[in-house]
């Protein structure tokens, strides 16, 4: 996906093998150090290439060919989430300038001086949209409550499953945009035959949005998602309270994520396992409260960090420079 993504944007894209080492079985063990032995010597000829003055890491094991094999070029790594995974606190130990997305994050580097707190990095026009010009855009009524459900860029079977069951009563309530991913688009035809005629009006379903994602997020009351680092950033923006779902089998670093929104009042939080009996009842009470749903929306939008992304940008450019400068 990352790849689609990179050349949609007209970006030169290139691929270097990498595989974790942190909670694999020893069965696996050898096999991913001999990936990322190899994904280091091709890292190695993409700089070769490049000569880059400064590199960019943004997480995930894919980074630690390149960090090996760049060692001695500057780096700037941008945490996403909150708590750091393993692959960046590695990363993170040579960099010159380290990026979080918010404050709680400072206190996993000793609040070093090469941490900036710059928020996580939004694309292009976000924020640019009325909710009235987002609602039109997808063929939404302006007079109905939205509820936007998403599981991430592959989606989420425990998410989209939870969904299908409330779908006829919920749909009684509200219209719903739901971001299945490619995996599940295929059950969504089942579903639509199930719907009554006025309810398959108000059900949007995608498999992914690209351009249009700033439109469903303006539109939309509240959001239901997982709790990836994204909604640190783009529910902010938005001012979208948010039930958040914590993928189970993420470390611990979504269940911070969201712990981080829920303290702040922006978000509730349900538990992957109790998604069946607790979206319903969790789904009825905002909507019924719009009282609760405004003090949420508050809430979330005192966190946002608009130019977070011109922030990160700045730090790349100081860093990069000095190294050209150097040369």
């Amino acid at each position: 996906m990352e790849e689609q993504l990179v050349r949609r944007a007209g970006i030169a894209f290139e691929a270097i093998p990498a595989a974790g080492v942190h909670g694999v079985g020893l069965r696996t063990l050898p096999a991913n150090l001999w990936r990322l032995a190899t994904g280091t010597l091709a890292a190695r000829a993409v700089l070769r290439r490049f000569q880059p003055n400064v590199i960019f890491f943004t997480g995930g094991y894919v980074g630690i060919p390149m960090a090996l094999a760049g060692r001695k070029v500057p780096k700037v790594v941008l945490v996403p989430d909150i708590e750091p995974a393993l692959a960046s606190r590695l990363i993170s130990r040579t960099a010159e300038r380290v990026c979080v997305t918010t404050e709680d994050s400072v206190a996993y580097y000793g609040g070093s001086e090469r941490v900036r707190i710059t928020g996580y990095p939004t694309r292009r026009g976000f924020g640019g949209l009325t909710r009235e010009e987002g609602r039109r855009g997808l063929g939404l009524s302006l007079d109905r409550p939205v509820v936007l459900v998403q599981g991430g860029s592959r989606g989420a079977r425990s998410i989209n499953r939870a969904l299908w069951r409330i779908l006829p009563g919920l749909l009684g309530r509200a219209q719903v945009i739901h971001l299945t991913g490619d995996g599940e688009w295929p059950q969504v035809a089942r579903e639509q035959r199930k719907l009554s005629p006025a309810h398959l009006a108000d059900y949007h379903p995608y498999p992914y949005l690209h351009d249009e994602m700033a439109a469903a997020l303006v539109s939309a009351d509240m959001v239901v998602s997982r709790a990836g680092a994204s909604a640190l950033g783009e529910y902010p923006i938005f001012g979208l309270p948010a039930i958040l779902v914590p993928y189970p089998h993420a470390w611990r670093y979504q269940k911070v994520n969201a712990e981080y929104l829920v303290d702040r009042g922006a978000a509730i939080q349900l538990a992957d396992e109790d998604l069946n009996l607790r979206l319903w009842p969790a789904l009825v009470e905002l909507l019924d409260d719009q009282e609760s749903l405004e003090a949420m929306s508050g809430a979330a939008r005192a966190l946002a960090k608009p130019n977070a992304s011109r922030a990160i940008a700045d730090e790349i450019l100081a860093v990069g420079q000095r190294d050209a400068r150097a040369e």
